[in-house]
């Protein structure tokens, strides 16, 4: 110690080489880890053609390990008290409709009531002295971004599953991988990259959203470079392919791009792929999960990582699970996950669990297309009508940029409410009453519902989506919560 009573630096290094630091590379077995959860191509042999009763064994034995480890962290303590729960009530999967879901709504009022991170997770800060941790956020679309630390495992795990799913869509080592998700705080960037340089053998080439790297220069980038897939938000594929063509006098579909991995939704691959000239492949995640589920080169639906992840698809009004195959909201049950499992985080995406096999082989259950989500679900005149179903409709119509921004208030003296959809036309020579006549036929038939149609010319909308600049593309104003 020196005077002022403070560590001088000799003593403190010495005290340093005395401990065992918080270094990744020991923080975990990782020969375990990949026997637990084998990446690929090992995955393909193993748990992708796993027969169901020994995945059933498999899920289970690790379910009884998440809500062990649930039980120690205060946000579950709380909750599975408040609903009459106690340790040892909950032993196997099928007793999961004893534990109340909840939202994205019970992680914000965490984060509220305990700040800055909340109670939901069983890590600090603090802990880092003995587990190294890192951070990522949600998109921070509403207020402040959702943090998450993530643990060694959660984190290596997670590159494991973002393996699998980049393989399934066609990348193989030697790859160069063009990914246009935003780098910074949110997840999807930096969770791509981990996946493809650890665990697939391909080479991230990580231009980032628009805003970070011009369009221009990611087509310039792509062109000269000569990658091989591009790892993009569909909105953003399809806004690049259009720039390539019509501003740069590139065919996009000479480029060489064999592969395009995407989160579909209700977006129209097809037109993607015709700008392209490449398959484009759907995927599912969770800034908070991970990646839940992917489709195969038959894209047939997704394949649930069900090594990893309990998928229920639960009734948006009562809570109950839906019928078999019936559409209903995407409650998933982590695993794998220690610095915060997730048990029945309801995540409010509409899907369903598709009925039979694929023809590909796999054991695995399968997800459909995320059809909307039931929170930004709009109600008109007593119709319920998704902001993604009306981009679906738009994209069919040539005419179109597929590029569309919804505003939704109430008008006249009565207040009924009315949604009004902008579209972009694709080029100034398009008849726009004609366009705009068609296109509302086409939403009344579809929705049963009448909107209004409002073309604009192109790249009016991007001050409201954000699309040339953001990996998050808004599509919806609802003045009536203003």
């Amino acid at each position: 110690m020196n005077r002022s009573g403070r560590m001088t630096p000799d003593a403190e290094l010495r005290r340093m080489s005395e401990e065992r630091p918080p270094y990744y590379w020991q923080s975990l077995d990782f020969p375990k880890l990949i026997e637990d959860y084998p990446p690929p191509p090992a995955f393909f042999r193993t748990v992708y053609r796993m027969p169901h009763a020994q995945l059933r064994e498999l899920q289970e034995r690790r379910f009884r390990s998440q809500i062990a480890r649930a039980w120690e962290i205060p946000f579950y303590q709380r909750r599975w008290r408040a609903a009459g729960l106690e340790p040892g009530d909950v032993r196997g999967v099928e007793d999961l409709a004893k534990i109340p879901p909840y939202t994205v709504r019970d992680i914000r009022d965490s984060i509220a009531r305990n700040p800055p991170f909340g109670d939901f997770m069983g890590v600090s800060p603090q802990d880092g002295r003995r587990l190294p941790l890192v951070v990522q956020t949600s998109g921070g679309t509403t207020g402040l971004p959702r943090p998450m630390l993530y643990a060694p495992q959660d984190r290596e795990i997670m590159a494991i599953l973002g393996a699998r799913r980049l393989v399934m869509h066609g990348v193989r080592p030697g790859d160069l991988v063009q990914v246009t998700r935003s780098l910074g705080l949110p997840n999807g960037g930096f969770h791509v990259r981990e996946a493809l340089w650890k665990y697939t053998g391909a080479v991230p080439v990580m231009t980032g959203s628009g805003n970070v790297t011009p369009t221009r220069r990611q087509i310039e980038i792509m062109k000269a470079w000569g990658v091989n897939v591009i790892v993009g938000f569909p909105a953003y594929l399809r806004h690049m392919a259009i720039v390539a063509r019509d501003e740069l006098d590139i065919d996009p579909r000479g480029l060489g791009i064999r592969s395009l991995d995407s989160n579909l939704g209700v977006e129209d691959r097809k037109t993607i792929e015709e700008l392209w000239g490449a398959p484009c492949h759907d995927f599912y995640g969770a800034h908070e999960s991970g990646m839940i589920a992917a489709d195969c080169a038959y894209r047939d639906g997704m394949h649930i990582q069900q090594d990893a992840f309990v998928v229920e698809i639960l009734d948006p009004e009562t809570g109950a699970p839906a019928p078999a195959g019936g559409k209903g909201n995407v409650c998933v049950t982590t695993l794998f996950k220690y610095s915060a499992p997730l048990i029945r985080y309801n995540i409010n995406d509409v899907s369903a669990i598709m009925p039979g096999s694929c023809a590909c082989g796999s054991t695995l259950e399968r997800l459909e297309r995320i059809f909307g989500r039931s929170d930004s679900m709009v109600k008109l005149r007593g119709v319920n009508v998704f902001p993604e179903a009306i981009g679906a409709l738009i994209v069919e119509d040539a005419r179109s940029t597929g590029e569309y921004f919804c505003v939704v208030e109430r008008a006249g003296k009565a207040g009924h409410d009315g949604m009004t959809v902008m579209v972009e036309v694709a080029d100034p020579s398009v008849d726009q009453n004609a366009f705009h006549r068609d296109l509302e036929r086409r939403l009344h038939e579809a929705l049963a519902v009448r909107v209004a149609v409002q073309p604009v010319g192109r790249g009016e909308l991007d001050r409201y989506t954000g699309v040339s600049r953001s990996s998050k593309v808004n599509r919806l104003l609802d003045k009536r919560k203003a």
